[in-house]
């Protein structure tokens, strides 16, 4: 086992295709570590940790304040934080991992897995039944739980039993609209129990945690010693006040997982691993096609704004709630999975950047105390300062061929130099006189150009690019065919004046 942990934690920062500067992260990090200090004063919380995960390795990280107010031990990057709703990513990568082993199905009833639930009452005759997947992405028909959830981690299971035998309320339909629920990740929790063979929280630590190395992390806080662990408080009535530790229990896949920084940068790297999808070997206890999924939204995407001091000025996101994270494109930032944590006596938050191979994530010690806003600042911030840079797609054989039958069609001024390389709509779309006399404009414009400029791939059969002419330059975008050869289906060429 250890040996094969070592391989898998050097293979991280090859699978994380290097996308980070990290000499321009370095030089932006004391304007961010301002951010987090700024925020932990501000917002009372006793202790802070954050950290910047790039290249699959933890490049940063930097921790202030105290874990604990009566024996002022300061916070280090071991130091132990319940993570609260964050702990719903594991969860739901435990679904996803007993899918792989064909132990379930995500459209699987709920009830199959959990017996008690044949016996609910739905809130319409034509409610459909709740399906694991409406688990993963809050569309069961639940409550908004969040201040009754919170505390219901410690619920033995023989009574969490008998509250699902009993059956819930249902707040809509099934299926209707998004309304986050923490029930509905616990009954998450008591489905991988069952699929599994396994308590939910062994099924988590052997599966996930122990392969990533993630030794520090558990369900189970009374198992470490508390001068490692930071303790949870509440600022209130300008003090503050020790919130009680909440022993593990039903509710545990909601909320429940303690871990340290330097652990959870090994599972923020493990999660950036899954991009981009590509031919090498899967390194990790899950495979990155299952990763991956946790990006895929449910169908109820709404506009949002970004979080932090840019977003008032950034363009809307459009978000949805994936499988345990919440999945928004960003105009400046691409593709975003994010998370916060809120839990009595501790807040968190974590946002990813898969497009860049980057990460940041911050845990404090006093209730609800997230984090967001610093942790997107801190990102729009290494943005600006040009530390994230966008993955060049490989350039397949396939648009290769097609880009210099592009190439030779302009160098020739005849669409029909390239015959064997067009799609049929190709000369239905536009015949060969027209093609012409549209050649012949455009070398009339800009003259000779060099064709063998490389093109930049937006898929495996589809790229733009751009070539230097005698008198400018041509923007060009090519589109294949979906034919066994994937013929050019659409070719186009824009004159640029220098």
């Amino acid at each position: 086992m250890k040996v094969w942990l070592l391989l898998l934690l050097l293979c991280f920062p090859a699978l994380a295709h290097a996308q980070a500067d990290e000499a321009t992260i370095a030089a932006a990090t004391a304007d961010i570590d301002r951010l987090f200090h700024d925020f932990r004063q501000d917002s009372h919380a006793p202790g802070l940790v954050y950290g910047i995960v790039a290249n699959g390795r933890l490049v940063h990280v930097k921790a202030f304040g105290v874990q604990d107010l009566d024996r002022q031990r300061p916070v280090t990057p071991d130091s132990l934080f319940r993570i609260a709703s964050m702990t719903k990513a594991f969860t739901a990568l435990a679904i996803l991992k007993l899918r792989e082993e064909g132990k379930l199905l995500l459209d699987d009833l709920a009830e199959r897995h959990v017996p008690e639930l044949r016996q609910w009452t739905y809130p319409t005759r034509d409610s459909p039944r709740i399906r694991i997947r409406d688990l993963l992405t809050h569309s069961a028909g639940f409550v908004d739980d969040n201040p009754w959830g919170d505390r219901q981690t410690p619920m033995p299971e023989q009574d969490f039993t008998r509250l699902l035998a009993q059956g819930v309320p249902f707040s809509t339909a099934p299926g209707t609209r998004y309304v986050y629920s923490n029930l509905g990740y616990a009954l998450l929790g008591r489905i991988i129990a069952n699929a599994s063979g396994m308590a939910y929280r062994r099924y988590v630590e052997t599966r996930l945690l122990a392969p990533l190395g993630m030794t520090s992390s558990g369900y189970a806080v009374s198992e470490w010693p508390q001068d490692r662990r930071a303790l949870g408080y509440r600022w209130e009535e300008g003090r503050w006040r020790r919130e009680p530790d909440m022993a593990d229990g039903a509710f545990g896949a909601m909320g429940g997982l303690q871990t340290s920084a330097t652990d959870y940068a090994r599972w923020v790297a493990f999660l950036l691993s899954a991009w981009p999808a590509r031919n090498d070997a899967d390194q990790g206890p899950v495979a990155r096609a299952s990763v991956r999924m946790l990006a895929q939204g449910s169908n109820f995407v709404k506009p949002a704004q970004r979080n932090g001091k840019s977003g008032p000025d950034a363009c809307k996101q459009a978000a949805a709630y994936g499988f345990g994270m919440r999945v928004a494109q960003d105009c400046d930032l691409g593709l975003t999975l994010s998370h916060g944590g809120g839990y009595p006596g501790y807040g968190s938050h974590v946002m990813l950047m898969p497009d860049y191979g980057v990460g940041i994530f911050v845990f404090t010690n006093r209730t609800y105390n997230r984090g967001a806003g610093p942790a997107w600042d801190a990102a729009v911030a290494l943005k600006r300062a040009g530390a994230l840079i966008a993955r060049n797609l490989p350039v397949t054989p396939l648009l290769a061929d097609g880009y210099a039958a592009a190439g030779r069609i302009y160098a020739t001024g005849n669409i029909l130099a390239a015959r064997d390389r067009l799609a049929m709509n190709m000369l239905l779309d536009n015949d060969a006189d027209g093609w012409g006399r549209r050649l012949d404009a455009l070398r009339g414009q800009v003259g000779a150009c060099r064709t063998d400029a490389p093109i930049a791939a937006s898929g495996n059969l589809s790229g733009s690019f751009t070539w230097s002419c005698d008198r400018g330059r041509v923007d060009g975008t090519l589109l294949l065919a979906p034919t066994p050869t994937a013929q050019i289906q659409e070719l186009k060429l824009v004159a640029r004046q220098p």
